[in-house]
């Protein structure tokens, strides 16, 4: 068996877009070859707060859920597992996150993963921006001040806006240096995500490409030389990617030199 690794981004089927329980994460995980797993399923929010996204995460009424699975799971592991979510950013939440989820509900940790744009009242799905200079902008600012606010172990798919985007030009790379300068500033980790490895390539005008990670994405982290955070995780939602996306994120990690932290409580 390959060296046991550590992954803390899996999600299980109360996210509404996944399969699997904890148990069975666990025990692929066991199975694969794992240090450390952390489960970080899509947090629920307030009615009224978050409607929009229902779809997506799980409901409210299902936290209790949540985490009598997860330590259900913990109870059979011979490794350390941890209790998490994967947040949004917007300040209007803070108090949610911090005082409810962390405080009330006692996560262990907050995954940062920006997959919306808020503009207005509406919130639009950074894959869907289709070149809207505006969109792209604006979501690299609240990333930014997510990064900003303290409240997250690390950022998840930093690059999945290459998603929308779809070419490396002068707007992304403007984007994706304002979103690394922030994650250094702030020494907050950068997620290479095994599930956009496990999606395949795509054609581009530069030929083909993952949607993330993308090569040229992580050639300007790799400028950072060891200012950068990196952490390779599996964004499983599957058990039996639990393990296997994150290796896969590992070995992209070698292309580019990086020094891959395999513990996000000891950065």
């Amino acid at each position: 068996m390959d060296k046991p690794i550590s992954n803390f981004h899996t999600h299980t089927q109360l996210c509404n877009h996944a399969s699997g329980m904890p148990q069975d994460y666990v025990l692929e995980a066991q199975k694969a070859g794992c240090s450390m797993l952390g489960f970080s399923d899509h947090c629920p929010y307030p009615p009224n707060m978050y409607d929009n996204w229902q779809g997506s995460r799980m409901f409210l009424e299902q936290l209790g859920l949540y985490k009598d699975s997860v330590m259900e799971a913990k109870s059979l592991a011979p490794f350390p597992v941890y209790f998490g979510f994967e947040c949004e950013y917007d300040a209007q939440w803070k108090s949610w996150y911090t005082d409810e989820l962390k405080g009330k509900w006692g996560a262990q940790y907050l995954v940062f993963g920006p997959h919306w744009v808020k503009t207005g009242n509406n919130h639009v799905y950074i894959p869907t921006i289709q070149r809207d200079k505006n969109l792209l902008h604006k979501y690299t600012d609240q990333t930014v001040e997510g990064i900003a606010s303290g409240m997250y172990a690390f950022l998840a798919h930093p690059d999945l806006f290459m998603t929308g985007w779809t070419e490396w030009d002068e707007e992304a790379v403007a984007c994706s240096k304002a979103i690394i300068d922030a994650a250094v500033d702030c020494n907050l980790p950068l997620e290479i995500n095994g599930l956009g490895l496990h999606r395949g390539l795509r054609d581009t005008s530069k030929g083909k490409r993952y949607n993330y990670p993308y090569d040229e994405f992580w050639q300007l982290v790799a400028q950072k030389g060891d200012k950068a955070k990196i952490i390779c995780n599996s964004d499983s939602h599957e058990s039996a990617h639990v393990i296997q996306n994150a290796r896969n994120a590992r070995e992209y990690a070698d292309k580019f030199g990086f020094d891959v932290s395999e513990s996000i409580f000891t950065i």
